[in-house]
Parts: C-alpha cells; sequence; structure tokens
C-alpha cells in the first residue's frame, strides 16, 4: 500500500471510529490535504478535522464534501491564528456546553443534542439535568480509574492489585438478598429531616451512617461520594465515603483529544499549540498579580494598591486580577454612587503609573456583596453604567463575570469570588476522621467533584441552566478560590489551587502567579515590591 493509501485508510478509519461515512470525493480531497503532513502528526491532524466536521450542523452521518472543507479551512486558520491567542478572557456566560454521550462515549456539542437554549429563568428540567450531567461526568471518569477498569482478557496479571465494580441504586434495590461489600457512586441527600439517602439516577436508597468511615474531603449534601457497605433489610450501611477519583488534565485530553472545553476564539484546545507552548515559556517575565476583597472606598487599601503600582512600576505584570467585594460595607442605598467614584480614584492612580497603565492589564471580578442580582452564580459582570468611566482611563481593563476564565498561552486559569470553605465546612455531614487540614480537604473536594461549588442550592444558589459553568472539567491548569478564609497554595493532580485570601483582612497579602515556571508566590510584605 502507497502512502496515499495508508493516509485514506487512517482518515476512513478515524471517521467510522466516529459513526461517520466519507464521501469519495471528500474521502479523496482529505487525503490530498494530508499529504504533506507528517507520519507522526497525522493522527492529531485528522482528531482535529473529526472535531471541525462535528462542529458542523449535520443532518446526517454521510459526510459531504462541502462539510470537509469548511473543517479543513477552520483548522487552517485556528492553525495560523493560534500565535495572536496570547490572552483571552471568557467570561462564564461565553463558556461552551458539552453533553456527555455514553453510548459514544465522547462530549458533544450542546447545539448536536436536543437540549433547548440555556435561561436565567430555569425549568424544573434544568434542576434535573444538573445534577445528572454532574454525575454523568463523574461516573465515566471513576469508570476508566485503573480500580474499576476490568481486567483485560489474555493479559498477564498484576499482584496485590485490587479490581471493584460500581455498582448502582437501582442494583441493589433489586435485590432479594444481602449483599456485601457493594461499591456504589451517589449522591448525598437529606430527604427525610435527620435521615440520609444515596441517590443516583436510577434510585435512592437510606443510609445508615452510623460506623461510616469518612476518608479525605469535606462531604455535605449534594456532594458525589463512593460509598462502600452492605446493603441489608432496605438500607445501606456504610462502612467508608471516598470521593471519586480525581483524574489529570492529560488524562482526560488522552482520552477526548482536542476538544476546546474551556471556551475562547480558537476552535480546539490551545494545549495542542507548540507556537504558545514555545511563547509562554520564552516570556520568563509574565505574571498575575491576584487580589480579593479590593475595598476601593477603604483609604488604607488605596494607599496599598498605589504602592503596589509603584513597586510594579519598572516591571509591569500581565494582569492585575482584582476581585470584590469592591467595598467594605454591604449593598446598600449609595453604594453604586460610592462605587463609582472609588473606580474614578482607582483609575486615576494606574494613569499615574504610565508603564503599568501601558502594559498591564486589569481583569476586575465581582464579589458576592457588590452591586448585582443577588448571590446567584455565575453572577454577571458590574454594570456598564458603573464601569464605563473607568474603561475609558484604562483601555486594558475587563469587568467580567464571577467565576471567569482566562486563556494565557496553553495555560487554563479560573477564577471564583466566594467564601466557599467556610460554607462547606459548615455544611458537613461530617468533618474528616483525621487531618484536619481544612484547605487539602477543600482542594480534594473541588476538584474530586468537577464543581466549583459542590453544594446544596440552597447554600450556594446556581442559576440551574448555567451550572455547566462552574465545571472543573478537564482539571484547568490554575484554580484561584478568591476566599476570606486565610491563604493557601496547594498543588493536585498537576493544578494549582490558590487562595489570595482578604486583602484587608490578611495584612494586605496577595498572590503572584508566574505561568513560564507555573509557580506562585505570597507577598506578604508591600515593600517586596521594591525589589521586584
Amino acid at each position: 500500500m502507497d502512502a496515499a493509501g495508508k493516509t485514506k485508510f487512517r482518515v476512513v478509519t478515524a471517521f467510522k471510529m466516529r459513526g461517520l461515512i466519507l464521501r469519495p470525493e471528500a474521502s479523496k480531497y482529505l487525503v490530498e490535504v494530508l499529504q504533506p503532513v507528517k507520519t507522526s502528526e497525522l493522527d492529531d491532524v485528522i482528531e482535529r478535522v473529526l472535531d471541525a466536521v462535528e462542529k458542523q450542523p449535520l443532518s446526517s452521518s454521510m459526510i459531504e464534501l462541502a462539510v470537509v472543507e469548511n473543517a479543513v479551512e477552520d483548522c487552517s486558520q485556528s492553525s495560523d491564528e493560534a500565535a495572536n491567542n496570547i490572552f483571552n478572557i471568557i467570561g462564564a456566560f461565553d463558556v461552551p456546553r458539552y453533553i456527555y454521550n455514553a453510548e459514544r462515549k465522547k462530549f458533544v456539542p450542546v447545539h448536536l443534542t436536543n437540549h433547548p437554549a440555556p435561561s436565567l429563568c430555569g425549568v424544573a428540567r434544568d434542576k434535573a439535568e444538573l445534577f445528572r450531567e454532574r454525575y454523568t461526568i463523574l461516573q465515566q471518569r471513576t469508570r476508566r480509574h485503573e480500580l474499576f477498569t476490568p481486567p483485560v482478557i489474555g493479559a498477564a496479571v498484576v499482584p496485590n492489585q485490587n479490581k471493584f465494580q460500581l455498582k448502582t441504586v437501582e442494583a441493589l434495590l433489586g435485590s432479594t438478598s444481602k449483599l456485601g461489600g457493594v461499591i456504589v457512586l451517589g449522591m448525598i441527600t437529606q430527604l427525610k429531616e435527620g435521615k440520609f439517602y444515596l441517590e443516583d439516577p436510577t434510585g435512592t436508597v437510606e443510609l445508615n451512617m452510623s460506623k461510616a468511615q469518612f476518608h479525605n474531603g469535606l462531604y455535605t449534601e449534594c456532594t458525589f461520594v463512593l460509598a462502600e457497605g452492605r446493603y441489608e433489610d432496605s438500607v445501606f450501611h456504610v462502612n467508608g465515603f471516598g470521593a471519586p477519583p480525581v483524574e489529570p488534565s492529560s488524562a482526560t485530553r488522552a482520552y477526548f483529544g482536542n476538544v476546546n472545553f474551556f471556551g475562547g476564539p480558537s476552535t480546539t484546545s490551545v494545549k495542542a499549540s507548540a507556537k504558545l507552548k514555545q511563547l509562554e515559556e520564552e516570556n520568563e517575565g509574565a505574571m498575575f498579580v491576584l487580589v480579593s476583597d479590593v475595598w476601593l472606598d477603604s483609604v488604607e487599601v488605596m494607599e496599598k494598591l498605589n504602592l503596589m503600582f509603584s513597586g510594579y512600576a519598572e516591571v509591569p505584570p500581565t494582569c492585575f486580577v482584582f476581585c470584590g467585594n469592591f467595598s467594605s460595607v454591604p449593598y446598600g442605598k449609595s453604594h453604586v454612587r460610592s462605587l463609582k467614584e472609588s473606580l474614578k480614584l482607582l483609575a486615576d492612580s494606574i494613569c499615574a503609573h504610565p508603564n503599568i497603565h501601558n502594559n498591564s492589564r486589569f481583569v476586575f471580578v465581582p464579589g458576592p456583596e457588590d452591586p448585582g442580582p443577588g448571590a446567584m452564580l455565575p453572577r454577571p459582570p458590574l454594570a456598564d453604567y458603573i464601569t464605563e468611566e473607568f474603561r475609558e482611563k484604562v483601555p486594558f481593563s475587563v469587568f467580567t463575570t464571577n467565576p471567569c476564565r482566562i486563556q494565557y498561552c496553553t495555560q487554563e486559569i479560573i477564577i471564583i469570588r466566594e467564601d466557599l470553605v467556610n460554607k462547606m465546612c459548615r455544611n458537613c455531614v461530617s468533618l474528616p476522621n483525621t487531618n484536619l487540614d481544612i484547605p487539602n480537604h477543600f482542594v480534594r473536594t473541588t476538584l474530586s467533584q468537577a464543581h466549583l461549588a459542590p453544594l446544596p442550592l440552597h447554600v450556594t444558589p446556581v442559576f440551574w441552566a448555567y451550572d455547566y459553568t462552574l465545571r472543573l472539567y478537564p482539571i484547568p491548569d490554575v484554580v484561584v478560590f478568591a476566599d476570606k478564609y486565610d491563604p493557601f497554595n496547594i498543588t493536585h493532580s498537576d493544578c494549582i489551587c490558590v487562595n489570595p485570601g482578604s486583602f484587608p483582612r490578611s495584612g494586605f497579602s496577595f498572590q503572584v502567579y508566574y505561568p513560564s515556571n507555573k509557580t506562585i508566590e505570597q507577598r506578604l510584605d508591600y515593600f517586596l515590591c521594591i525589589w521586584i
């Protein structure tokens, strides 16, 4: 078989693996386009073309020439534009939504499904879908874990390696005999006061947790757990609760390819761009300054910000991320007018340092007590009426949503401003049996749930139809939990989880992130800035 024949075979096979069939003219065109591609890179290029094909509105599984031409054009444009997609801020309402298809074992763009367009005023279906999608993501991820994958027929047996089988609640309820050593993935719920249940899409079963051991994590209602125990007399007697296993981003992408789950202008994941990776490594001076609770109405806070700008005047950061609350007092009658005046003063302070004004970007993430529609997530940005004068004076500024996303070169950063740590501790079903290192438990729980706010909806309200914007899947490079809890910096599963802490309450400390070497540095004293 010649080179063209081998290429055609790989192309046709890849399309068939996704349930698609190429027309002869489409196959011929694609083989001609792929001739200059190196053999080692051919599979990746075909996957990108396939992703571009599936993003188009397909009427059948038969792929026409025009569809392939559009896909190739999209891929070539994305390659040319890769070097320009260095820095992008993605609001929560611009995050793409993907639905997991269990039959095809892949994520499908929502426009290729029968899901209606999301609305802030959600319906009952949206609330059901919210928990169903959270469960589906964790279930498919857990089933791929080495502890739950069935042994391959004919493969060598690995000694001392236990394999487990996930059961559903329906399997328990349908059993007429006692079952022991059962592991079920489900959500903890309290359907009756004082009685906890385990729930999954197949049903609910009452829990007896009197002898349960809680492994590392903060387990609240609406948290998904791996529950191990025995089923007897219509009650699941739990011996231990564990969190669903966490999967590094690299493992997720190896399974699902270069799908752009994160959002932004690129049609495929920026992780695949060699140009952006090179720019990221070469720009060693890039830094992100992370500050939370920037009380602009506080004289002392403004003084410290001026000192910060003076310290960074010679070496301006790539970006200042300022998280709310932007006022020291809760929202009130004169709050909007006061905030506008405070932003004017901040703009004047920035303009007084031309190097920062001309070279740094400013991202503003609203807090729970800033002007806006209550405490619901995702939260829209501050109103244009409040920020228009600031944006005129500081053009490189963006007032975005809470949470929001930042794509810098190949790195993915998620920022949320919410006091989650204390909420999770207060609503725990039971605190961990050992090791009360709260930040570690918090980080482990959040990443294992693949969600920024895995709390009951009455504790942290979410717009039902937009719950997907709070996903942590695949796991990003950095998650900034802007919380009033003490500052922390923890790396788990190749993800840096950082809390800059409350700026005025933590002695005016803040965090600095260096993307080139993926390190976090905590600034405890402003005078350190002078020697940067």
